[in-house]
């Protein structure tokens, strides 16, 4: 398993915690995501041999937020 953070922006209640970590949580490989509102991140646990940090941040985007690797 790896592990990589991801800036997130555009995240402004409770409702788009639980969109972003719903929709990370459901991409293939993942294991668990941990989204963090006051300091717009998610951290991911995830197996690099099914997904990769560059299509979690695309996983994000498609739910209408901003995502890049920080880590």
């Amino acid at each position: 398993m790896a592990q990589t953070t991801l800036k997130v922006s555009g995240m402004s209640c409770s409702h788009c915690v639980h969109a972003v970590t719903t929709a990370l949580q459901g991409a293939p490989g993942v294991s668990r995501a941990q989204v963090d509102l006051q300091q717009g991140r998610a951290v991911v646990e995830y197996d690099e041999t099914r997904i990769t940090p560059r299509q979690l941040a695309n996983v994000v985007m498609d739910e209408g937020y901003e995502a890049e690797e920080t880590t």
